[in-house]
Protein backbone atom coordinates (compact mmCIF):
# COMPACT_ATOMS: atom_id res chain seq x y z
CA UNK A 1 0.00 0.00 0.00
CA UNK A 2 1.21 3.01 -1.16
CA UNK A 3 1.67 6.25 1.74
CA UNK A 4 2.12 9.70 1.21
CA UNK A 5 3.86 10.97 3.25
CA UNK A 6 4.35 15.15 4.26
CA UNK A 7 6.95 17.18 1.64
CA UNK A 8 9.98 18.36 2.61
CA UNK A 9 8.89 21.71 2.90
CA UNK A 10 6.17 20.84 5.54
CA UNK A 11 8.51 19.12 7.73
CA UNK A 12 11.12 21.85 7.61
CA UNK A 13 8.46 24.59 8.09
CA UNK A 14 6.64 22.64 10.82
CA UNK A 15 10.53 22.45 12.25
CA UNK A 16 11.19 25.79 12.70
CA UNK A 17 7.77 26.98 13.94
CA UNK A 18 5.38 26.54 11.51
CA UNK A 19 5.20 30.31 10.87
CA UNK A 20 5.29 29.97 7.00
CA UNK A 21 2.49 27.36 7.12
CA UNK A 22 -0.95 27.91 7.10
CA UNK A 23 -3.58 26.40 9.77
CA UNK A 24 -5.01 23.83 7.38
CA UNK A 25 -1.00 22.76 7.03
CA UNK A 26 -0.13 22.38 10.46
CA UNK A 27 -3.06 20.55 11.36
CA UNK A 28 -2.84 17.85 8.63
CA UNK A 29 0.48 17.71 9.02
CA UNK A 30 -0.03 17.13 13.32
CA UNK A 31 -2.66 14.39 12.10
CA UNK A 32 -0.75 13.05 9.48
CA UNK A 33 2.23 12.64 12.46
CA UNK A 34 0.19 11.30 14.75
CA UNK A 35 0.01 7.60 13.03
CA UNK A 36 3.22 8.06 10.45
CA UNK A 37 6.47 7.14 12.28
CA UNK A 38 8.20 7.53 9.11
CA UNK A 39 7.50 11.86 9.21
CA UNK A 40 7.82 11.04 12.82
CA UNK A 41 11.50 10.36 12.54
CA UNK A 42 12.01 12.90 9.49
CA UNK A 43 11.09 15.69 11.91
CA UNK A 44 13.08 14.31 14.46
CA UNK A 45 16.38 14.48 12.38
CA UNK A 46 15.41 17.79 11.09
CA UNK A 47 15.18 19.41 13.86
CA UNK A 48 18.30 17.64 15.29
CA UNK A 49 20.33 18.85 12.45
CA UNK A 50 18.69 22.36 11.83
CA UNK A 51 17.23 23.91 14.98
CA UNK A 52 19.53 22.48 17.38
CA UNK A 53 18.44 24.38 20.66
CA UNK A 54 15.34 22.58 20.47
CA UNK A 55 17.11 19.55 19.74
CA UNK A 56 18.70 20.63 23.49
CA UNK A 57 15.91 21.18 25.03
CA UNK A 58 13.86 18.55 24.84
CA UNK A 59 17.25 16.24 25.56
CA UNK A 60 17.10 18.34 28.46
CA UNK A 61 13.63 17.46 29.54
CA UNK A 62 13.87 13.81 28.73
CA UNK A 63 16.90 13.17 30.93
CA UNK A 64 14.97 14.58 34.00
CA UNK A 65 11.89 12.65 33.09
CA UNK A 66 13.34 9.17 32.27
CA UNK A 67 14.56 8.45 35.51
CA UNK A 68 11.51 9.31 36.56
CA UNK A 69 9.03 6.95 34.37
CA UNK A 70 11.36 4.27 35.21
CA UNK A 71 10.19 3.89 38.42
CA UNK A 72 6.73 5.06 37.45
CA UNK A 73 4.08 1.86 37.23
CA UNK A 74 2.27 2.45 34.16
CA UNK A 75 -1.76 2.86 34.41
CA UNK A 76 -3.99 0.04 33.08
CA UNK A 77 -5.02 0.35 29.51
CA UNK A 78 -7.89 2.33 28.60
CA UNK A 79 -9.08 1.71 25.33
CA UNK A 80 -13.09 1.81 26.00
CA UNK A 81 -12.60 5.66 27.60
CA UNK A 82 -10.24 6.33 25.23
CA UNK A 83 -12.62 5.64 22.72
CA UNK A 84 -15.36 7.18 24.01
CA UNK A 85 -13.60 10.88 24.79
CA UNK A 86 -13.34 10.91 20.59
CA UNK A 87 -17.06 11.52 20.61
CA UNK A 88 -18.09 12.70 24.19
CA UNK A 89 -16.31 14.96 26.89
CA UNK A 90 -17.98 14.64 30.60
CA UNK A 91 -19.36 18.04 30.17
CA UNK A 92 -21.95 16.82 27.95
CA UNK A 93 -23.45 14.13 30.66
CA UNK A 94 -25.35 16.33 32.69
CA UNK A 95 -26.90 18.66 29.44
CA UNK A 96 -27.39 15.17 28.20
CA UNK A 97 -29.87 13.87 31.60
CA UNK A 98 -31.15 17.88 31.11
CA UNK A 99 -32.54 16.58 27.85
CA UNK A 100 -33.52 13.20 28.91
CA UNK A 101 -35.56 15.01 31.75
CA UNK A 102 -37.20 17.48 29.95
CA UNK A 103 -38.10 14.66 27.37
CA UNK A 104 -39.64 12.28 30.36
CA UNK A 105 -41.52 15.71 31.87
CA UNK A 106 -42.77 16.18 28.40
CA UNK A 107 -43.91 12.69 28.09
CA UNK A 108 -45.68 12.74 31.22
CA UNK A 109 -47.42 16.27 30.13
CA UNK A 110 -48.77 14.73 27.40
CA UNK A 111 -50.02 11.47 28.51
CA UNK A 112 -51.57 13.31 31.58
CA UNK A 113 -53.08 16.58 29.25
CA UNK A 114 -56.59 17.36 28.04
CA UNK A 115 -56.80 15.36 24.92
CA UNK A 116 -56.04 14.38 21.87
CA UNK A 117 -56.89 18.41 20.62
CA UNK A 118 -53.43 19.59 21.49
CA UNK A 119 -50.51 20.21 20.28
CA UNK A 120 -48.52 17.51 22.07
CA UNK A 121 -45.35 19.18 24.20
CA UNK A 122 -42.97 16.60 23.19
CA UNK A 123 -44.03 17.81 19.11
CA UNK A 124 -42.78 21.05 20.07
CA UNK A 125 -39.49 20.65 21.89
CA UNK A 126 -37.99 17.88 19.55
CA UNK A 127 -36.69 20.27 17.55
CA UNK A 128 -34.45 22.26 19.89
CA UNK A 129 -33.69 19.31 22.23
CA UNK A 130 -30.61 18.82 20.51
CA UNK A 131 -29.39 22.28 20.59
CA UNK A 132 -28.09 22.07 24.35
CA UNK A 133 -26.15 19.07 23.81
CA UNK A 134 -24.39 20.57 21.32
CA UNK A 135 -23.34 23.84 22.19
CA UNK A 136 -22.23 22.42 25.64
CA UNK A 137 -20.14 19.50 23.48
CA UNK A 138 -18.05 22.29 21.82
CA UNK A 139 -18.34 25.60 24.21
CA UNK A 140 -15.68 27.74 25.91
CA UNK A 141 -17.76 28.34 29.11
CA UNK A 142 -18.85 25.01 29.65
CA UNK A 143 -16.23 22.62 28.49
CA UNK A 144 -13.17 23.10 31.48
CA UNK A 145 -10.98 21.13 29.26
CA UNK A 146 -11.63 23.58 25.99
CA UNK A 147 -8.02 24.95 25.85
CA UNK A 148 -6.50 21.27 25.45
CA UNK A 149 -8.85 20.28 23.31
CA UNK A 150 -8.67 23.08 20.77
CA UNK A 151 -4.84 22.81 20.43
CA UNK A 152 -5.21 18.96 19.34
CA UNK A 153 -4.48 17.94 15.97
CA UNK A 154 -7.52 16.17 15.71
CA UNK A 155 -9.43 19.49 16.98
CA UNK A 156 -12.10 21.21 14.24
CA UNK A 157 -15.04 19.92 12.64
CA UNK A 158 -14.01 16.15 12.66
CA UNK A 159 -14.20 16.57 16.50
CA UNK A 160 -17.37 18.98 16.05
CA UNK A 161 -19.30 16.52 14.39
CA UNK A 162 -18.15 13.18 16.48
CA UNK A 163 -19.58 15.06 19.74
CA UNK A 164 -22.91 16.24 17.76
CA UNK A 165 -23.39 12.63 16.55
CA UNK A 166 -22.89 11.23 20.65
CA UNK A 167 -25.75 13.79 21.21
CA UNK A 168 -28.36 12.65 18.80
CA UNK A 169 -27.69 9.01 19.03
CA UNK A 170 -28.95 10.23 23.03
CA UNK A 171 -31.61 12.12 22.29
CA UNK A 172 -33.18 10.73 18.72
CA UNK A 173 -33.77 7.84 20.66
CA UNK A 174 -35.62 9.14 23.67
CA UNK A 175 -38.06 10.82 21.20
CA UNK A 176 -38.72 8.28 19.43
CA UNK A 177 -39.61 6.22 22.60
CA UNK A 178 -42.08 8.90 23.77
CA UNK A 179 -43.41 9.89 19.79
CA UNK A 180 -44.07 6.25 20.16
CA UNK A 181 -45.82 6.70 23.27
CA UNK A 182 -47.88 9.29 22.40
CA UNK A 183 -48.34 8.74 18.65
CA UNK A 184 -45.96 11.81 17.90
CA UNK A 185 -44.92 10.15 14.28
CA UNK A 186 -41.10 11.03 13.71
CA UNK A 187 -41.85 12.21 10.36
CA UNK A 188 -43.15 15.43 12.02
CA UNK A 189 -40.15 15.92 14.23
CA UNK A 190 -36.68 14.18 12.66
CA UNK A 191 -36.20 16.88 10.03
CA UNK A 192 -36.71 19.94 12.06
CA UNK A 193 -34.73 18.44 14.38
CA UNK A 194 -31.82 17.83 12.23
CA UNK A 195 -32.26 20.72 10.60
CA UNK A 196 -31.89 22.55 13.92
CA UNK A 197 -28.72 20.66 14.85
CA UNK A 198 -26.97 22.24 11.62
CA UNK A 199 -28.28 25.22 11.70
CA UNK A 200 -26.27 25.68 15.28
CA UNK A 201 -22.97 23.77 13.93
CA UNK A 202 -23.53 26.43 10.67
CA UNK A 203 -24.32 29.48 12.81
CA UNK A 204 -21.83 28.26 15.68
CA UNK A 205 -18.98 28.77 13.45
CA UNK A 206 -20.00 32.37 12.98
CA UNK A 207 -20.68 33.50 16.41
CA UNK A 208 -19.60 30.46 19.09
CA UNK A 209 -21.79 27.59 19.59
CA UNK A 210 -23.39 28.66 22.97
CA UNK A 211 -24.51 31.98 21.00
CA UNK A 212 -26.05 29.97 18.50
CA UNK A 213 -28.02 27.71 20.44
CA UNK A 214 -29.04 30.43 22.61
CA UNK A 215 -30.34 32.43 19.19
CA UNK A 216 -32.03 29.92 17.38
CA UNK A 217 -33.86 28.11 21.20
CA UNK A 218 -35.48 32.11 21.31
CA UNK A 219 -36.34 31.92 17.86
CA UNK A 220 -37.72 29.11 18.27
CA UNK A 221 -40.03 29.69 21.23
CA UNK A 222 -41.21 32.88 19.47
CA UNK A 223 -42.53 31.00 16.62
CA UNK A 224 -44.28 28.43 19.15
CA UNK A 225 -46.12 30.82 21.24
CA UNK A 226 -48.81 31.17 18.75
CA UNK A 227 -48.90 27.42 18.73
CA UNK A 228 -49.61 27.35 22.39
CA UNK A 229 -52.18 30.04 22.07
CA UNK A 230 -54.14 28.34 20.06
CA UNK A 231 -53.30 24.91 20.24
CA UNK A 232 -52.37 24.49 16.76
CA UNK A 233 -49.58 22.80 15.23
CA UNK A 234 -49.32 25.90 12.77
CA UNK A 235 -47.47 26.08 9.24
CA UNK A 236 -44.09 24.97 10.96
CA UNK A 237 -44.95 21.49 11.98
CA UNK A 238 -47.32 20.49 9.17
CA UNK A 239 -46.22 17.16 7.18
CA UNK A 240 -46.53 19.81 3.91
CA UNK A 241 -43.49 21.56 5.02
CA UNK A 242 -41.14 19.38 5.60
CA UNK A 243 -39.42 19.73 2.51
CA UNK A 244 -38.85 23.65 3.80
CA UNK A 245 -37.06 22.01 6.42
CA UNK A 246 -35.08 19.46 4.26
CA UNK A 247 -34.08 22.64 2.45
CA UNK A 248 -32.77 24.42 5.80
CA UNK A 249 -31.21 20.86 6.75
CA UNK A 250 -29.53 20.80 3.38
CA UNK A 251 -28.50 24.72 3.63
CA UNK A 252 -27.05 24.47 7.44
CA UNK A 253 -24.49 21.17 5.78
CA UNK A 254 -23.31 23.21 3.28
CA UNK A 255 -22.54 26.56 5.26
CA UNK A 256 -20.69 23.95 7.83
CA UNK A 257 -18.75 22.20 4.63
CA UNK A 258 -18.06 25.28 3.72
CA UNK A 259 -16.77 26.90 6.85
CA UNK A 260 -15.36 24.00 8.17
CA UNK A 261 -11.86 25.65 8.74
CA UNK A 262 -13.66 27.85 11.51
CA UNK A 263 -13.63 25.03 13.87
CA UNK A 264 -10.21 25.31 14.61
CA UNK A 265 -10.56 28.29 15.73
CA UNK A 266 -11.21 29.62 19.20
CA UNK A 267 -14.39 32.10 17.75
CA UNK A 268 -16.24 28.77 17.74
CA UNK A 269 -15.86 27.57 21.58
CA UNK A 270 -17.87 31.05 22.68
Amino acid sequence: MNVEHASARLIDGYAHGGADLAPDEVWALESHLEGCGVCRDRLSATVTAGVPAVAALTAAVWSGLEPLLATTVPAPPRRLRARLSAWATPVMTPWLAMVLAVTALALVMDLAGPGSGRVPLLLLLAPVLPVGGVAASWSRGLDPAYELTSVTPRAGLQLVLRRTASVLAVVIPALLAGGWTTGVSAVQWLLPCLAFTALTLALGGLIGMARAAVALVAVWVAVMVPVLATDSAGFVLRTDTLPVWGLVLALGVGVVIARRGAYTVPGAHR
